[in-house]
């Protein structure tokens, strides 16, 4: 009897190893599949990470997340998330004195067709076109920053599964080892007369 339970126990032992080594062969390939498409299509945009003056010329705090990829090839998402979140939002907050764009085109809206027309009309329009265009990119980057980041969490995930396989494997197969000597000690017992 307890040689079955051993080899229940140990046959679901392995058949998780199995899962397991299934799950992260795919999580394996999410991870890479991510990561190149991230790289590839960020890439493709041919951005180069602030340095020199332009890195110069952004606040402290700016400066400091931007730094450490000064000068390369934009094709990660952390960069993605740097240059977003501290070289196209710190232009952004310039151009527009802080407001964001819902604030500057409710004011573009309520003026009159010649107050548009108006040099500060016209400024107002050109203010929110580049926080409607700035905002776009932005967000599009943070998307890739984000795919970028499960494509992260999937290779972790990946690795834990193996893992976790490996060790489930070593005990499903200790667990048939020992079920296969308990099965000859039973075998090989002597019977015992009442």
């Amino acid at each position: 009897m307890r040689a079955s339970f051993d080899k229940l126990i140990s046959w679901t032992g392995v058949l998780l190893a199995a899962f397991l080594l299934l799950a992260g062969g795919v999580l394996t390939y999410a991870a890479v599949y991510i990561g190149n498409e991230v790289e590839s299509q960020l890439g493709i945009q041919d951005i180069i990470m602030p340095e020199g003056a332009a890195l110069q010329a952004l606040p402290p705090d700016d400066q400091a997340a931007l730094k450490p990829y000064a000068g390369s090839p934009m094709d990660t998402g952390p960069e993605a998330k740097a240059y977003a979140d501290h070289y196209i939002q710190a232009h952004l907050d310039a151009a527009s004195g802080g407001k964001a764009y819902s604030e500057v085109s409710v004011q573009y809206m309520a003026l009159t067709p010649e107050q548009r027309a108006s040099p500060e009309g016209l400024q107002l329009a050109g203010v929110r076109l580049t926080l409607f265009q700035g905002n776009t990119l932005r967000g599009l980057l943070l998307y890739g920053a984000a795919f970028a980041t499960m494509g992260t969490i999937a290779g972790y995930a990946a690795i834990g599964a193996f893992v976790g396989a490996a060790i489930l494997l070593v005990l499903g197969l200790m667990g048939l080892r020992h079920a296969s000597r308990m099965e000859k000690t039973a075998a090989g017992a002597p019977t015992t007369a009442t």
